[in-house]
């Protein structure tokens, strides 16, 4: 395969020198957590539209399974762990806990492995998340009410996993630094783990949308990776004239805070009521709040009670990076394998130690088409992206970055013991020359060959074997079934003491959360 010369070598001898100056305590302290998002279902295929179970606990307080923006829609949040295998421990053990809570008194609703939802509802029968009578749980729910009016329910069912990483001793240009080679660079991740090359019909029902038919209830582009990270998925006409830059904190927040703070006339529409007095949605701005800026990745900080986001950013610095761009993987039980953790951690090392010159509005654009390139047409052969003005093959310029890669992974591997980090570069390297090895090749493969093409059924026989899977496995203890049903009851104990213990009435919440002097 050929490689680029214009950069490799010089970026090997970077890294490599860059490497030696990090000590071993240091990557030893390279931390990693996932959140990991899952639609409920029912066997078949269909969207399970009952509450959050109450065996689950409050959506609003549980510090580990909550909800994303549907009343349907799981989310499982790990700790912070030093190394790859007790980060999938725990998410293996929170998944076992929602299946113990979703089985009780015989329930059948299982956890959809795919990124792309099952067969969905009409539009207005896909519930939104409740979290409860207090004024945080209630603006919860407005929140997701004006997603539901600017982008439609359907594309918020579409999942995914994050995964939030930091190293210590990172400044705040460090990790922008590492945001802005990310951007450039995370066609490979769509590429190497993409997994959502095919949808249910009800995805796109009445909507356009350029997809083939590959059986009765099945559309997919037949080079796709990822669907989720295409056009299709979380992906906003409105936010993409905003060209938000990643040089420094300075920018990014004054970016952000424009479009958290300017009307926006398309949701000037929309208003802020309905006739009968229901809120609609928090805002009339660009952004309600900081969470609704899409992105592949986002720079992070913990917040304190009640404190925004971008606050907490400007005031203390960032904190750690949050990848958004990984879909869920049908083939992994608990939707990401210990391979991809482990080149998702050799990766955000590259992109923290390759020289990052700053962006600009046309690089943006860019990378931009770069990435609904990679997301529909990946696996096409001969397929070029931008790079630096010009055109370079995907396969190509994605080889050099693995190759780059080499040192790190001998480095990391060196201070953990074992070949993880190589293993996973090795693997990477063999699916650059067999893409027929590629999830998303492995999709439509095994859609076609076993299950006539038709994505439900493939995802539902997917999502019962993983099931069956989490739930033969070992308890992590013989107090866990117990340990789990304590930290739901206690979570619906916060919860009360929350809505008992307000006394602002939620219109004063609102404004009071909303206001810019809050933003820092």
């Amino acid at each position: 395969m050929a490689h680029l010369e214009d950069s490799s070598p010089d970026a090997v001898s970077q890294i490599t020198t860059r490497l030696q100056g990090l000590t071993a305590e240091r990557l030893r302290g390279i931390r990693r957590g996932i959140e990991k998002e899952s639609l409920r279902a029912l066997p078949g295929g269909a969207l399970a539209q009952t509450p959050h179970p109450l065996t689950l606990g409050s959506a609003l307080t549980h510090p580990r399974v909550t909800t994303d923006f549907s009343e349907s829609q799981v989310e499982l949040i790990t700790s912070a762990h030093a190394t790859v295998a007790a980060c999938l421990a725990e998410l293996g053990e929170i998944h076992q806990s929602v299946y113990h809570a979703l089985q009780a008194d015989g329930g059948q609703e299982r956890l959809w492995v795919s990124s792309m939802p099952c067969c969905l509802p009409d539009e207005d029968q896909i519930p939104i998340g409740q979290y409860g009578h207090s004024n945080v749980g209630r603006a919860k729910t407005v929140y997701r009410t004006g997603l539901s009016h600017r982008y439609g329910r359907r594309m918020q069912t579409i999942s995914g996993i994050h995964y939030n990483w930091s190293i210590p001793g990172a400044t705040s240009d460090d990790y922008f630094g590492l945001i802005r080679n990310f951007r450039r660079q995370s066609f490979v991740l769509l590429w190497l783990f993409g997994a959502s090359p095919a949808v249910c019909k009800t995805f796109v029902a009445g909507l356009p949308h350029g997809l083939e038919p590959l059986g009765p209830g099945t559309l997919h582009l037949p080079h796709a990776t990822s669907l989720r990270m295409g056009r299709l998925g979380y992906q906003s006409d409105a936010q993409s004239r905003l060209a938000v830059s990643y040089n420094g904190l300075a920018g990014y927040g004054g970016s952000l805070q424009a479009a958290l703070t300017a009307p926006y006339p398309a949701y000037e529409q929309i208003g802020l009521r309905d006739e009968d007095g229901h809120w609609k949605q928090l805002s009339t701005h660009l952004l309600q709040i900081e969470n609704e800026f899409y992105g592949t990745i986002r720079p992070k900080r913990t917040i304190r009670s009640g404190e925004r986001p971008l606050h907490a950013l400007r005031e203390r610095g960032v904190e750690y990076v949050e990848v958004r761009c990984m879909d869920l993987d049908p083939f992994e039980s608990i939707g990401i394998g210990a391979t991809t953790a482990h080149f998702l951690d050799v990766f955000l090392l590259h992109c923290l130690l390759l020289d990052s010159p700053p962006d600009s509005p046309e690089e943006i654009a860019a990378l931009g088409r770069n990435q609904h390139l990679t997301a529909a047409r990946g696996r096409e052969p001969g397929l070029k992206l931008e790079r630096q003005g010009r055109e370079v093959l995907l396969v190509d310029w994605a080889a050099e970055i693995v190759d780059q890669c080499g040192p790190i992974a001998r480095m990391l591997d060196e201070v953990h013991g074992g070949t993880a980090h190589a293993d996973a570069l090795a693997a990477a390297q063999r699916a650059l020359t067999i893409p027929a090895t590629l999830p998303s090749a492995r999709v439509i493969e095994v859609m076609q060959r076993e299950f006539a093409g038709e994505f439900a059924p493939f995802i539902d026989a997917r999502s019962e074997q993983a099931r069956e899977q989490i739930m033969a496995r070992p308890l992590p203890d013989a107090e866990a079934p117990a340990r789990w049903a304590a930290d739901a009851a206690e979570s619906l104990v916060e919860q009360r003491r929350i809505e008992e213990s307000q006394t602002q009435t939620f219109e004063e919440f609102l404004a009071d959360y909303l206001s810019p002097a809050r933003l820092g």
